[in-house]
């Protein structure tokens, strides 16, 4: 038995340190950004490479904080990213409960047409959905980056496990007690499914701060770009100061890092949390 059990932390102190390698060489990217945000172009470019600054360099910041609106990047990105998690949301909570707990006609078939819209590529359908963002002369604005994001099949799909694993008499005994079908969505249900919640508005929030293509074409003044369309553009521009190209990038990298760090229990909980029916 002892035997056994000095084999398994040999293997356990194995394992972790393959882990923790294989941990470094994927921060290595992100260390290496980080550094070079504080080097001038010449040290970039060096060979062989610092790893460190000599001299920590800040013109590169205050460059691109001066010389390009890029707080107004970042203002417009947190804006078209938390109202397109928090409206997704709502909207697939909405068509998650009406699929996990009400009975009309029809039912399956459009529950399968929702799941298989997730497997359809946006850019198949994106020629149509421009037209229609001009017919209502909404290019260059909020609305343009946020509404065609709302409804998604996959946000759907991901509530409908969890209402579904809620007890039927639970929604009974609240109808017995008088409460209406949006008091027992909006003060029953939705508190209990609030960790799956949590993990969607993360997920939508992550991929709109991330979405390139779409906010590319919306887009088209300088101050309406959010923070990946205006590093974007600093790449493209004749600019030989790539340390100002390398800041841009690391500012874009670093919201979604600390959400990450600060939000991982949650999400770690809200994705595995409806997937086992108790």
């Amino acid at each position: 038995m002892l035997r056994k059990l000095a084999r398994m932390e040999k293997f356990d102190l194995v394992t972790n340190i393959v882990v923790l390698v294989i941990a470094l060489l994927f921060l290595l990217p992100l260390f290496w950004l980080l550094t070079n945000t504080f080097k001038t172009s010449t040290e970039i470019y060096q060979m062989p490479p610092d790893i460190l600054p000599k001299h920590w360099f800040l013109g590169n910041l205050e460059e691109l904080f001066r010389g390009q609106p890029a707080f107004q990047w970042i203002v417009n990105s947190f804006i078209v990213s938390f109202f397109t998690g928090l409206l997704s949301v709502l909207i697939s909570a909405l068509a998650a409960y009406g699929f996990a707990k009400l009975h009309f006609k029809g039912q399956t078939v459009l529950f399968l047409v929702v799941i298989a819209s997730i497997m359809v590529p946006k850019e198949t359908f994106i020629v149509p959905l421009f037209d229609v963002v001009v017919r209502l002369n909404w290019i260059d604005t909020y609305q343009a980056m946020i509404v065609p994001n709302l409804a998604t099949g996959f946000g759907t799909f991901m509530l409908y496990s969890y209402f579904k694993a809620i007890p039927e008499s639970i929604r009974e005994s609240a109808k017995i007690d008088g409460a209406n079908e949006w008091t027992v969505f909006y003060k029953l249900m939705l508190p209990i499914v609030k960790p799956g919640l949590g993990a969607l508005f993360i997920l939508n929030f992550v991929t709109a701060w991330n979405d390139y293509l779409w906010q590319l074409l919306m887009a088209r003044s300088k101050e309406m770009k959010t923070l990946t369309i205006g590093v974007a553009s600093l790449q493209q521009d004749v600019n030989p100061n790539i340390g100002l190209r390398v800041a841009g990038a690391a500012i874009a990298a670093l919201p979604m890092i600390l959400i990450f760090f600060l939000f991982q229990r949650f999400f770690t909980k809200g994705a595995t949390a409806g997937a086992v029916k108790e």
